[in-house]
């Protein structure tokens, strides 16, 4: 039986029965007060804290970023900077999605291998591997785009803390959330709010080593068109997008930006 304390305000919850709820414990629910991440809506005169909807709804994504690997100070930047609960929880999806596709090649990778154990066949080393590491796009982007590109960007990325690389996430699956949903809107691709993300994805691009870039600095036309017409190309680009449609969109945006900014 769920136990609420019932008034004339909202539904409230008792700090022992959100633990339950959310699979944690008290102890780390007062942490979290303590560390200024989540507060209870209300003490009462004996002491007990109790929880409402909206706060429940901060504790899903305090969860959901500890999912992810942030840390505490990592999850109140997080917090800080996205405080509207829906875009948040689009952010949030596209993680978790990206997640879900990792393990799912994971997964198969791991049948594979014990299927072949079992079958006594012959380990194919390109399935053993994959969904473990972000090396698997190294042989595109050194195509694309050269051996120093990639060296630069995966010096970087190995470089970055554990807190580091899950705020890169966050922010990128911000962006790409935030594209899914302008899309799904029925923008055009040259309308303000648009070119605003098109603005996003550019100076996104411009914080990873090894972009190509000219002798301003700037990205090289060719680069970004080419990356919008690669999202439309690559079924797996395009899923971050939503799908073939989102990725057009997205492509179509980008070379409205190019076409004025660059």
């Amino acid at each position: 039986m769920t136990l609420r304390a019932q008034g004339d305000g909202p539904d409230e919850w008792p700090i022992a029965e959100v633990a339950r709820l959310a699979g944690t414990t008290s102890r780390t629910l007062r942490h979290y007060q303590a560390e200024g991440l989540l507060a209870p809506t209300r003490v009462a005169a004996n002491g007990y804290r109790f929880y409402d909807d909206r706060a429940l709804l901060r504790l899903q994504r305090i969860l959901l970023l500890r999912e992810l690997g942030l840390g505490v100070d990592a999850i109140r930047g997080v917090l800080d900077s996205e405080p509207d609960t829906v875009p948040a929880l689009r952010t949030h999806l596209a993680l978790l999605r990206r997640e879900q596709e990792r393990l799912t090649r994971q997964i198969a990778s791991v049948e594979h291998t014990i299927e072949t154990e079992e079958g006594g066949g012959r380990i194919m080393a390109e399935k053993l591997f994959d969904g473990f590491d972000h090396t698997q796009y190294k042989d595109e982007v050194e195509q694309h785009w050269g051996q120093d590109a990639y060296a630069s960007g995966d010096a970087w990325w190995r470089g970055m803390t554990d807190d580091q690389k899950a705020r890169f996430q966050a922010g990128v699956a911000s962006l790409t959330g935030d594209w899914a949903a302008a899309a799904e809107s029925g923008a055009a691709p040259d309308s303000e709010q648009t070119q605003a993300l098109a603005r996003r994805q550019y100076e996104w691009l411009l914080t990873i080593p090894g972009t190509p870039r000219g002798e301003s600095g700037a990205l090289v036309v060719e680069y970004f068109t080419g990356l919008g017409e690669m999202y439309v190309a690559d079924e797996r680009f395009a899923a971050n997008y939503g799908g073939a449609a989102g990725a057009a969109f997205v492509r179509d945006a980008l070379h409205h930006y190019a076409s004025r900014h660059l």
